[in-house]
């Protein structure tokens, strides 16, 4: 039910998407490794899309406990291949809010024990890590609309 104009700017792109969210705090508790939440208001995003069934799985219960159903799952009907390159040259952004947060963080985790900070520099990992060869797999997606096979080139960020 979360509309595309709505979403947040830290989510990677991809299919999944959080947008207008409730502060309740409850997505990382069924995705931890996969939601993250604002720092100011606790609002949800995906900071990395689900790879395998458990984990779209989990991403699903986020959405199904999130109360003001601000999930979206229409993000490759959004995404083009030069937004999502578009996304990839400012993700520095992201890595700087990470940073910028982290003491906040720290002192929610202290009282609540949900482990944002620990996701945040996981999700800093994933920015300049594997994010990379996984963006390239989703622009073969939304270029082909079929998964690569090992003979396929996957295009360049």
């Amino acid at each position: 039910m979360g509309r595309w104009s709505d979403r947040k700017w830290l989510n990677i792109p991809g299919p999944f998407y959080g947008a207008e969210t409730d502060n309740c705090g409850t997505g990382r508790l069924h995705a931890p490794g996969l939601v993250l939440y604002e720092a100011d208001y606790f609002t949800e995003y995906v900071y990395r899309q689900p790879r395998t069934a458990q984990e779209l799985r989990q991403l699903a219960d986020s959405a199904d406990a999130e109360a003001f159903s601000g999930y979206g799952c229409d993000g490759d009907a959004h995404w083009t291949p030069a937004t999502v390159r578009a996304w990839w040259r400012d993700r520095g952004r992201i890595r700087e809010y990470l940073r910028s947060r982290r003491a906040a963080w720290e002192t929610d985790d202290a009282k609540a024990g949900q482990g944002v900070a620990a996701a945040a520099e996981d999700c800093t990992a994933y920015l300049d890590g594997e994010l990379a060869s996984h963006l390239r797999v989703y622009l073969f997606w939304l270029e082909e609309r079929r998964s690569p096979t090992e003979l396929d080139r996957l295009p360049q960020l």
